[in-house]
């Protein structure tokens, strides 16, 4: 089983408590392919993107391919480098500051041909909101061709919605942008808060019948500590979650987490509640150690 990952990987710079910085690696869907290698180490995950040909890339292809991530479809361009995020820390409250304009990663659909390659055979294609609001209109349609291709030669695609507003030049070009993406793909992981915020949604049942008028045959609609609520062909239900068995530390890639063990799941062929409950399990471990990729909790 092959699966790609499609985005933009980050440096983090996190803050140690000693007016220092922990330098690391992440983004949403990253975050993902990691925790899929750790789930389904049978399988071979690859991530897609773009990175520079400076020092600060090449470290983080290094850590990559020692993380067990195929690296083989991220292209090198000379001019660019890869994006950077701080994290701050005010109260217990996390903010990040962002240097992305000049990404890599922004110009990881600009080959045709390299798109095909990466999704050529694979079992599982992964990518979110995030990813097409980081390309300009021409690559981001060339990436939803590429998809549609690779759909039709059975290849199964998921997409988070995961919306970032600042990274969208307004919000009905954004909101045309992740409705045109849900249409390519086969399962839709939105979060209900944001498609509430931005879509207006009144519930998460709402979110999960926009989606599948989309074209989406099964769309799983995360609300935070409340209850999943899915669709597919079979009609609606809802999946409560278990109390999380030690206090929320940090609720960073908490979606990103759960898609793992959603997906890993349900390419093993469990039943949708079992998936629902391995990706809320994965989660809840996640949310209660500090980071995005944390290595015991799998």
């Amino acid at each position: 089983m092959r699966i790609v990952s499609i985005g933009e990987c980050m440096v983090e710079l996190a803050p140690t408590g000693d007016g220092h910085f922990a330098l690391g690696y992440a983004g949403d869907t990253f975050n993902t392919a990691w925790y899929l290698r750790r789930l389904l180490p049978e399988a071979a995950v690859d991530y897609l993107s773009a990175v520079g040909e400076d020092a600060v890339s090449a470290r983080m292809l290094d850590f990559m391919a020692a993380e067990g991530i195929g690296t083989a479809h991220i292209r090198r361009l000379r001019d660019r480098s890869v994006g950077l995020y701080l994290i701050q820390v005010d109260r217990g409250e996390r903010s990040f500051a962002y240097w992305r304009s000049t990404s890599a990663a922004r110009n990881l659909a600009d080959d045709p041909k390299v798109l095909a390659a990466g999704l050529a055979g694979a079992r599982l294609a992964y990518l979110s909101g995030i990813t097409l609001a980081i390309l300009a209109p021409e690559p981001r349609a060339a990436l939803l061709s590429a998809l549609r291709v690779a759909r039709a030669a059975g290849t199964l695609v998921a997409f988070d919605p995961n919306i970032r507003p600042a990274l969208w030049p307004d919000a009905d070009v954004m909101r045309r942008a992740l409705t045109e993406g849900a249409a390519h793909a086969d399962i839709i992981l939105p979060s209900f808060d944001d498609e509430a915020q931005h879509f207006g949604d009144a519930t998460p049942e709402a979110t999960a019948r926009r989606y599948a008028a989309a074209g989406a045959e099964l769309v799983v609609v995360k609300d935070g500590p409340n209850p999943v609520v899915s669709l597919q062909a079979e009609g609606l239900d809802t999946h409560p979650l278990p109390a999380p068995a030690a206090t929320p530390v940090d609720s960073t890639a908490a979606g990103d987490s759960f898609n793992a063990a959603f997906l890993s799941a349900w390419l093993q062929d469990k039943p949708l509640a079992q998936a629902v409950s391995a990706g809320a399990a994965l989660a809840a471990k996640v949310i209660a150690a500090p980071g995005a990729l944390v290595r015991g909790a799998i």
